[in-house]
């Protein structure tokens, strides 16, 4: 498949109550890697296997929750090209300059009718994952250290006005919608999977009456017995674990949902089925979506629809 446009979600910026203390948690439960602190007192994390300098950042604030969500564009041009599209359609954007992030090219930041600010850019240092281009082994240390996902995967982000936020993102961006969960009266969706290449989703909204808020941040494992592994490392480090291990019925995929020290849910994500932009999209009517969230129990776990930050 030719990736032309968006390419990729590329970073997130998380608040969090106690800095150390989220720091400890990323770096020694979750076994991200720091690569930097910058002079606003944020820290810069990546998973093993990414390439980029980073792309889940992390700063001290009274109450938890997302800043932002980045998404990875393909070239200066279609950084251009995006932000015409935006404007054309109406939406107001600002240009972050260069360097405001560590090591990250000039952002494109723009809102949603949903409240989440996103952003594109088009540049950021490769620092690559520890394993020589050159004969690779297939994974390095870092990979043991921790749950060691391997990349940031998804954002599932909960507000208002989820039917213009998909126009915005199929018309404009060119995601396509993957999958979707209708509301009780099967007249609106509910919920939408979004995908901008051949992943089951690179970002997913639900319909909530608070904008803004953070339902989760995902990272992938490699395997059910990675996410397995990651359970298994909650549990040493006392993590409080919201769902799983358990299968969706939604994308297919292996999952645990837990909460950071701060409050904001985080997945260990593994699988989902591969779809194409031709594909028809999947639907699940409400009175089913137990069985779209927990496969195995068919239930519609009460924290899944009410706890944000």
């Amino acid at each position: 498949m030719a990736m032309t446009g968006v390419l990729r979600p590329g970073h997130a910026q998380v608040r969090v109550l106690d800095l150390e203390e989220s720091v400890r948690f990323y770096r020694d439960v979750l076994g991200l890697v720091e690569t930097g602190r910058d002079a606003q007192g944020r820290v810069y994390f990546k998973c093993w296997d990414e390439r980029d300098h980073h792309s889940y950042v992390i700063r001290e604030s009274d109450r938890a929750g997302i800043d932002f969500l980045g998404f990875r564009v393909l070239d200066k041009a279609n950084l251009d090209r995006l932000e015409a599209g935006l404007k054309a359609y109406g939406i107001a954007t600002e240009r972050i300059p260069a360097g405001e992030m560590l090591e990250t090219g000039e952002r494109v930041r723009f809102t949603l009718p949903s409240g989440h600010a996103i952003e594109l850019y088009a540049e950021k240092t490769k620092v690559g994952n520890g394993i020589p281009l050159i004969n690779p082994a297939p994974w390095s240390l870092q990979r043991e250290h921790g749950i060691g996902p391997v990349r940031l995967d998804h954002a599932l982000l909960y507000g208002p006005n989820v039917a213009e936020v998909q126009k915005i993102f199929t018309e404009v961006l060119g995601f396509y919608l993957v999958e979707r969960v209708l509301t009780p009266d099967g007249n609106a969706n509910a919920a939408i999977w979004l995908s901008c290449g051949q992943k089951v989703h690179d970002i997913a909204f639900a319909e909530y009456p608070e904008p803004g808020k953070l339902h989760h941040c995902s990272f992938l494992m490699e395997s059910w017995e990675q996410v397995l592994r990651a359970g298994d490392i909650m549990s040493m480090n006392t993590v409080p674990v919201d769902i799983g291990p358990t299968r969706h019925g939604v994308t297919r995929g292996c999952t645990i949902y837990a909460w950071d020290p701060s409050g904001n849910r985080f997945e260990t994500f593994f699988g989902g089925h591969l779809p194409y932009p031709d594909y028809e999209t999947m639907t699940w009517t409400f009175d089913n979506f137990g069985q779209g969230l927990d496969y195995p129990q068919r239930k519609l776990h009460e924290t899944f629809l009410t706890v944000v930050s």
